[in-house]
């Protein structure tokens, strides 16, 4: 099988290529990557190769900055691209901390300002997929995944499917603190992107998630830490994003007394990375995995300030994420073997309250003909009244990116549950328009 990854010079790519390496099955015999920054090709080309050597076996490999070549007889296509850089995410976050709002890549107006710059380029990637492969399979990793997953679906249809590692993660966590085995278990979780609860763990039958919220394991993983008490009150555990939501105040206090936005940090690291790969390419695995263990301990550090929970355990940080979802879901459309995951698909009744289009994040059944949801019964005001929402802003943000409309954009930006003032969103507009070029048009 033929595998796209675009782009290709990511800092994460080496982790799709060790599942490929380690997959027994030799499920994807070449691999190109494309990316339009050939220097990050070379440096991450480098990191792959020390990364295969030894290895019985690797996939064929090539690079190319063409997106036609690239997609030229593919089967499947790994989107994780990023419009602007970390360059662009920086401007994403550090424009509404400016006018005292939360600034943060997926969630709130960050969120809106990238998929604004995003969907056109996913949009010419999914017409390309249409004309160059319209029998491949797109997996989109690029953020905000749900929003670029549902304005993918409007020229493919079910054909590409959104992954995220954060629902994978956090069923694994929470079944490690219950003392169960993962692979037993079947997790019953609702949602939307960055924006979702785990509702049930049963195994055998029997729903084993109450105990955990008077247990002492409650605060031994993640999302236990960031939460605390707050998950006896929800009867379930949220996606660790939903701290942003609970906790805007106290997050959006911690942003302003932190040095560097998320952004700003993963930019000066990853430049010194890139930079460091090129000036001694034998050493870019070192480097990488240095990097990336880095990287890793300081994931949502404003959220664990804020909760007082320090770094992040091994137990938080380690096994499969969304190289794991991406290789099972691969396996399971292209070997036609059912398999259960957590996915960004559209809704065709799974979710009642939201339309058929809407793309949710819900369990799923995977085999030759796709994914398809499972219906997840009825959905607690409370979290379906946010879900509701945030889908809200999600189809004005879409509307804006592909008719180029100004007030889309505000309408976005303004009815976001983290934004409390129209005249702040206008303020914040004005800022990202001034600096994006590509968002100069919106009228």
């Amino acid at each position: 099988m033929r595998l796209a990854i675009l782009g290709g010079g990511g800092f994460r790519v080496p982790l799709v290529h060790a599942s490929l390496v380690a997959d027994p099955g030799r499920l994807v015999d070449e691999v190109v990557l494309h990316d339009v920054r050939p220097e990050r090709l070379a440096a991450i080309g480098a990191v792959l190769d020390q990364q295969a050597a030894g290895a019985p076996w690797r996939p064929r490999l090539s690079t190319t900055t063409s997106l036609d070549e690239a997609l030229s007889d593919v089967d499947m296509v790994f989107s994780a691209i990023r419009v602007g850089g970390l360059e662009g995410r920086s401007v994403d976050e550090r424009v509404p901390l400016a006018h005292g709002l939360l600034g943060q890549e997926t969630v709130g107006p960050g969120g809106v300002c990238y998929a604004l710059r995003t969907v056109p380029v996913a949009m010419d990637i999914a017409r390309t997929v249409a004309s160059r492969a319209p029998g491949a399979w797109v997996i989109n990793f690029t953020n905000p995944a749900g929003v670029v997953t549902e304005a993918m679906s409007a020229v493919l249809g079910d054909r590409v499917i959104g992954i995220c590692d954060s629902p994978v993660g956090l069923c694994r966590r929470v079944a490690g603190a219950l003392g169960v085995d993962a692979s037993r278990a079947s997790f019953d979780y609702v949602g939307l992107n960055h924006l979702g609860w785990l509702r049930r763990v049963l195994v055998d039958g029997r729903d084993v998630l109450p105990g955990l919220f008077d247990s002492p394991a409650l605060t031994s993983f993640e999302e236990g830490k960031l939460f605390g008490s707050w998950l006896r009150t929800l009867g379930a555990v949220p996606n660790e994003y939903l701290h942003y939501y609970y906790f805007a105040r106290e997050t959006l206090a911690q942003m302003g007394v932190q040095e560097s936005t998320r952004g700003e940090f993963l930019r000066s690291q990853q430049d010194a990375f890139y930079a460091a790969a090129a000036a001694d390419p034998a050493g870019a695995l070192t480097r990488w995995q240095e990097t990336r263990a880095e990287r890793e301990r300081s994931y949502l550090a404003e959220g664990r300030a804020v909760a007082g929970s320090g770094e992040r355990d091994t137990c938080d940080t380690e096994g499969g994420g969304y190289e794991e979802v991406a290789l099972r879901l691969m396996n399971a459309i292209a070997g036609n073997r059912e398999a259960s995951l957590i996915l960004n698909v559209r809704n065709r009744g799974a979710v009642a309250g939201l339309d058929d289009d809407a793309v949710v994040e819900v369990p799923c059944t995977v085999d030759g003909n796709g994914a398809r949801p499972l219906a997840v019964g009825a959905v607690r005001l409370a979290e379906l009244g946010l879900m509701q929402q945030v889908k809200g802003v999600e189809r004005a943000t879409i509307d804006a990116a592909v008719h180029r409309r100004r007030s889309a954009a505000l309408l976005a930006l303004g009815t976001h549950p983290l934004v409390n003032s129209v005249a702040a969103a206008t303020r914040v507009l004005d800022e990202y328009v001034a600096a994006f070029p590509e968002l100069a048009d919106l009228s």
